[in-house]
């Protein structure tokens, strides 16, 4: 016999009654008329204690098969019914079959609700099966006999499948027809099996008596083989399952998918209502509590296991199970029924020797009358192991999939991501927005990475990075691109809007940052690309940023916004890099001198030996944009070799005429680091026989006031040499007065911008003052750059400014125009030293 016992839970406790209360009147109805017509009205004791103990046998020995919440339970009834009903009258088969049932179901503990429908079900089956005998008896050993018992016991099948389907369509509203055929085929397919089978006994007994005893044997026997090869056949089932569960799994490639296979195929696997998957936080894998349940489509953060039994197996790292065949332990118990669940297997995930979550299943689907035994511990267990390997696996892929992208220092998206999100950001743009790339370049870190070590540099990265994120937009993604350099992607309403950003997000980054017990100051130069004024291409919109970050160094405030003005610039450089190699093999860089004049006599004192490029495919190349272009291709030194070679060879000649003149020659900050530096120039100072005094040196302010004693070692051995020393530009950058007493120069050149514009503005001109105050105090000779008006010049000379050069005086000029230009300009004037030149223009 085939029938669905397990009614859901919940409404069905009174909708059940709906068809149990039918199947007592049916009961009634239907046995009235066979208890009536059929005597005696009861059988003998022995005989009746015989058939009980059948059906007892019967109900007893049955096959599971779990369907979602219903078990349909394969039993031998259909046996004993067919012999009942031929040698039991109808009141006793009554007795004895409501006997049976009802200790069947007190063995496995059904509720009362329970317990009536299944009573009120098989005495409903058979009241129907009686009045089936009653009707088309007498009955006697003819086939005819034999087709109404068959037909009898399968009407009670079909009373079974009838009731359930009712309760069911009242449940859950209905069922379909084929919904009605799947679950009756089964019943019926076993039940005439049964039937067959107990028309063979009924057979047989009718020749002899005596045959029960080689049936019972058999029978026996048969039950014997039919649950070994049951239990095969589930242990079968259960390795194919797991063998599809793991390749499925194995076959996850993100982390949402991986759950989803994961708890449904665990569920269906253990006939569970709950399959959860636990989680705790780890790094920045947030915590994860999800489930899936039997009548949800997708997966939820609930979940039907007790706490307890989760607390215990993470930190026991042991599994932990609790249910009806499941521990006795009163504590598990007692949290079971604070929540109300049957049974659940809780199994923790191990990654080594760390437990880094849990498997858990709940309530065992059938109703309260199956549970969890311990071989589904032993199969979650293996579930378990596999489901340990997918979850570590997946987290390593996700995490190079995240450090692919990211950062490692700072943990912001890297220039793979940024690329990928301003791909798919300039897709898509509202009317009048426009997506903007803002880049930082951070000021002074490798003064930071040398003076206090990288583990500094790197802290200050990081307090750059977080600074970004806090005071940016929460919709704009911060990324690093380089060492030292910062982007900021966003949209914003229009060009105006991302200025205004920029600048506030910069001055974020300029409050003091706390570096161990130290203070810095940190600034940044920001240039801007937006899209689409700029292009819309990522890799040029970041080119097109990267060029104005360039030029807003040189800024002040250093924000530039890109125009294509500074890319024909950048694009000019670029192609400037393999000609200036060729311009230095074949000559082609000459040297101009501009004349320095001292105020106190306006005696012609030295030259400034300038680098100039005429006359390439480049046209006439800017000084600004070549020294750049040598800088970045380590060809710095042999154009410094160039031009001083030059100076010191025109230093010679004019020392040689009898009007010695001092020359001034530039150097790059990487030269400051050399330390073959000196050497060299001392070897020139020789091979073209010029006294150490007549060269002058000059270093921009920014390369050796900047907070480090690289350049010390250098500049010290130049002086001991008897080479001039002057800081150039000062007062453009830290301009540490302080720091450059310590250093071993002669002289200080103010910077032009503070000598033009100290006629017009008293600020200028109070600054100009303060430095030629403190160099005298320190024993400094004091240069003033720029020098174009008369005005300009009777100031300098009011604050005491010692030299000075500029157009007023001349522009820089090739040797043969300097030689006109002394002749023209200048007048000799005799002196102990040899003569000199005065000049005649400026009076």
């Amino acid at each position: 016999m085939a029938r669905p016992v397990s009614v859901p839970r919940g409404k069905s406790d009174y909708l059940s009654w709906l068809i149990t209360g039918p199947l007592v009147g049916l009961t009634i109805l239907f046995a009235m008329p066979a208890v009536i017509h059929r005597r005696p009205l009861l059988a003998p004791l022995p005989e009746t204690l015989l058939f009980l103990a059948m059906f007892v046998a019967a109900d007893a020995v049955s096959l599971n098969i779990d369907v979602r919440r219903h078990a349909l339970i394969i039993a031998l009834t259909e046996i004993p019914i067919i012999l009942s009903l031929y040698y039991l009258p109808p009141l006793t088969l009554l007795v004895i079959r409501a006997v049976a049932r009802l200790i069947a179901q007190l063995r496995q503990g059904a509720p009362p609700v329970k317990l009536a429908f299944n009573v009120s079900n098989a005495l409903a089956g058979i009241a129907v099966a009686s009045l089936i005998v009653t009707y088309f008896g007498p009955l006697d050993r003819t086939p005819r006999t034999w087709l109404v018992l068959f037909v009898a016991a399968l009407s009670t099948n079909l009373v079974t499948v009838v009731s359930v389907v009712g309760v069911i369509s009242l449940i859950q509203g209905g069922a379909s027809l084929r919904r009605m055929l799947r679950t009756a085929t089964p019943g019926v397919l076993v039940g005439s099996i049964n039937g067959a089978v107990g028309l063979l006994v009924l057979i047989t007994i009718q020749r002899s008596p005596w045959a029960i005893l080689l049936l019972a044997g058999l029978a026996g026997a048969g039950i014997v083989i039919y649950r070994a090869y049951a239990q095969s056949l589930r242990q079968h089932r259960s390795l194919s399952e797991i063998y599809d569960l793991t390749r499925a799994v194995s076959e996850t490639q993100n982390d949402a998918t991986l759950a989803d296979v994961l708890l449904v195929r665990t569920r269906d696997l253990l006939a569970a209502e709950w399959a959860t998957l636990w989680l705790p936080a780890q790094g920045r894998f947030p915590e994860t509590l999800l489930s899936a349940r039997v009548d949800d489509t997708a997966l939820t953060d609930l979940s039907a296991t007790p706490e307890a039994l989760r607390r215990r197996a993470a930190e026991s790292g042991e599994t932990v199970a609790a249910g009806p065949k499941l521990g006795d332990e009163e504590q598990l118990r007692a949290a079971l029924r604070e929540t109300g669940t049957k049974d659940a297997i809780v199994v923790p995930l191990r990654s080594g020797g760390a437990v880094i979550g849990t498997l858990e299943v709940a309530e065992r689907l059938g109703g309260s009358t199956t549970s969890f035994r311990v071989e589904d511990v032993q199969l979650l267990e293996t579930v378990a192991i596999h489901a340990s390997a997918a979850v570590e696996n997946s987290r390593l892929v996700d995490r190079l999939r995240f450090d692919a992208h990211h950062d490692a220092l700072t943990g912001l998206p890297n220039r793979r991501r940024m690329l990928n999100a301003l791909e798919q950001a300039v897709k898509v743009r509202a009317p009048g927005e426009v997506v903007a790339v803002l880049q930082f370049d951070v000021s002074g870190l490798r003064e930071v990475n040398e003076s206090l070590g990288y583990a500094a540099g790197d802290e200050l990265l990081a307090e750059v990075a977080r600074r970004l994120r806090e005071a940016a937009p929460a919709a704009a993604l911060v990324a690093r691109l380089g060492s030292d350099e910062f982007v900021v992607m966003l949209r914003a309403q229009g060009t105006d809007a991302t200025v205004g950003l920029a600048g506030e997000l910069r001055q974020a980054l300029q409050e003091p940052m706390e570096i161990g017990a130290l203070q810095l100051d940190v600034d940044s130069a920001v240039g801007i690309a937006v899209h689409p004024d700029h292009g819309a291409d990522p890799g040029i919109l970041l080119q097109r940023a990267d060029v104005a970050t360039h030029v807003a160094k040189s800024m002040s405030p250093p924000v530039q916004l890109f125009n294509l003005g500074l890319e024909s610039r950048s694009s000019r450089r670029l192609g400037l890099a393999g000609d200036l190699r060729k311009a230095l093999d074949n000559g082609d860089i000459t040297v101009c001198f501009q004349p320095k004049v001292s105020f106190r006599n306006r005696r012609l004192i030295g030259v400034e030996c300038l680098a100039r490029w005429e006359g390439s495919a480049h046209g006439s190349v800017s000084p600004e944009d070549f020294v750049a272009v040598a800088e970045h291709t380590g060809q710095m030194g042999r154009l410094t070799e160039v031009v001083l070679r030059e100076g010191l060879r025109r230093c010679r000649e004019w020392s040689q005429a009898g009007r010695p003149l001092n020359v001034a020659v530039n150097l790059s900050p990487r030269t400051l680091t050399d330390p073959e530096f000196p050497d060299w120039v001392g070897g020139l100072l020789e091979e073209y026989s010029v006294s150490p005094e007549q060269l002058t040196l000059e270093m921009a302010e920014s390369s050796v006031i900047a907070g480090t004693d690289r350049p010390l070692p250098i500049l010290r051995r130049l002086n001991e040499m008897g080479v001039r020393l002057s800081v150039d530009d000062f007062g453009t950058g830290y301009s540490s007065l302080s720091y450059l007493r310590r250093l071993p120069v002669h002289e200080v050149k103010i910077d032009r911008a503070f000598i033009q514009g100290m006629a017009t503005d008293p600020d200028d001109l109070a600054i100009v003052r303060a430095v030629v105050d403190l160099s005298r105090h320190f024993g400094l000779s004091v240069v003033a750059e720029g020098v174009e008006s008369e005005l300009t010049l009777s100031l300098l000379e009011e604050v005491g400014c010692d030299i000075g050069q500029g157009f007023l005086f001349s522009r820089p000029l090739s040797y043969d125009r300097l030689e006109a230009w002394f002749a023209a300009q200048t007048e000799p004037e005799p002196t102990p030293a040899g003569e000199v030149r005065r000049l005649r223009a400026v009076p």
